[in-house]
């Protein structure tokens, strides 16, 4: 099994297989617009800024079950990233990320990478990598800033 086995919906709720990212590394993150991290965006954004043209992409996935810190519709949600943060990376459908409505990516993510936690996620800007081959490598918590996993990055592309 691997992310490539999911179909997931777009923010604009058209359905996107993950297999069309074959090839690619993958930074799965489930974010919010209105929290602590979200500053990261910027940082998200220069990464797949600096490596999409070797096959990274930063797919955005977010998730309003952290303090309701993602208010609004997933269009709203996408404007303010499009006027705040100049976001050019996927971006997806609000999704529960844990409990019984959770996405089953976020399900299959979980149960691939347990956290210190367990399964479950624990906040905002959760960061999931995924090698070529389509298969969850490495879980970064929150607080782990996304120019600090550059190097892991760069050794899967």
């Amino acid at each position: 099994m691997s992310v490539y086995d999911f179909t997931v919906r777009d923010i604009r709720g058209n359905e996107v297989s993950l297999a069309d990212y074959r090839g690619k590394v993958l930074l799965i993150v489930n974010t919010a617009t209105h929290c602590g991290f979200t500053p990261q965006y910027t940082a998200l954004q220069e990464l797949y800024e600096r490596h999409k043209d070797k096959g990274f992409v930063v797919l955005d996935f977010p998730s309003n079950q952290f303090g309701k810190q993602a208010p609004g519709s997933s269009e709203e949600i996408h404007q303010f990233c499009i006027a705040r943060f100049a976001l050019t990376f996927p971006q997806f459908e609000k999704v529960d990320v844990n409990g019984n409505d959770a996405s089953p990516l976020f399900v299959y993510l979980k149960e691939s990478l347990p956290g210190i936690m367990g399964d479950a996620i624990k906040w905002n800007f959760t960061k999931f990598l995924i090698g070529k081959d389509g298969v969850p490598v490495k879980r970064y918590a929150p607080q782990t800033t996304p120019e600090s996993i550059e190097e892991d990055i760069l050794e899967l592309l």
